[in-house]
């Protein structure tokens, strides 16, 4: 059970309801994270949301930031996050084995997709920092300079899920992990 408690997502009128009522309008419901989130912090869930618009609108493709979510998460053992994010990349047209793959931290057969793979899993391993050879090896697979930035803030966004997951507990509210 979640640590934090959540008012009634129906009745609530304070500014946790006004961005439980924007999150149902655009996504047909609000997930147990952001109402959390926007519960004790909805300062913090509107940056979520505004960086994750930004994402929205960049180079990076939907189902890269996904992986990127998602190699992340397996990494800090969110299983919320690994549940919602095994989720979302499959929306983003990721297919089931390519996600047990990623997950397990096995190579897909994907080129492009496993250098991404390698290279935010060293991120996470190493704090941010990466060598030559692996700045060398995500330029060399396709990704540009703008795709370099978006790779950090979907890091930075999903680090903050993640953490904030840990520390609540949060109930899962996504597909079991298969």
């Amino acid at each position: 059970m979640s640590r934090l408690s959540v008012p009634n997502l129906e009745t609530d009128t304070g500014p946790s309801g006004q961005i439980y009522a924007q999150i149902k309008k655009a996504i047909g419901s609000v997930p147990n994270t952001y109402a959390a989130i926007a519960a004790h912090g909805p300062a913090a869930l509107k940056a979520i949301l505004a960086a994750d618009a930004v994402l929205a609108g960049s180079s990076l493709p939907k189902r890269d930031q996904e992986v990127i979510k998602l190699v992340i998460s397996a990494a800090g053992g969110c299983d919320y996050c690994v549940a919602a994010h095994s989720h979302l990349a499959r929306l983003a047209g990721v297919k089931a084995d390519a996600l047990k793959q990623i997950r397990d931290g096995e190579p897909s057969g994907d080129a492009k997709r496993d250098a991404l793979v390698n290279f935010v899993r060293k991120l996470a391993q190493s704090s941010g920092t990466v060598s030559a050879e692996d700045f060398a090896a995500i330029r060399a697979a396709g990704y540009s300079d703008a795709q370099l930035v978006e790779i950090s803030l979907a890091f930075a966004t999903t680090v903050f899920t993640n953490v904030f997951n840990r520390i609540n507990d949060t109930d899962i509210d996504f597909p079991a992990v298969a």
